[in-house]
């Protein structure tokens, strides 16, 4: 297995996943928003797909795009290039 590189795009979706799903508010604007279920979440969690899906919901939403950026210790500009990166 190769280490995690800190600013994988995949590492930074997830995480900014887990994030977005831990804080109450973010998690049901983003099922209401997606209509997808926490099972549906959970299971396309490795999909690049779902991982850019994820990051476009938080820039359309710059506070939330901010909090999750500072909640896991990135710029919200690496949130930004992640999802660039998924959606190749």
């Amino acid at each position: 297995m190769m280490p995690e590189k800190p600013n994988d795009p995949h590492i930074l979706g997830l995480k900014a996943l887990a994030a977005t799903l831990g804080e109450q508010r973010r998690a049901d604007r983003l099922l209401a928003t997606t209509g997808l279920s926490v099972e549906a979440l959970r299971a396309g969690a490795a999909d690049p797909a779902m991982l850019a899906a994820t990051l476009a919901f938080l820039e359309a939403h710059e506070p939330d795009l901010l909090d999750v950026a500072g909640e896991i210790g990135v710029k919200p500009e690496e949130l930004v290039a992640s999802r660039a990166f998924l959606e190749r």
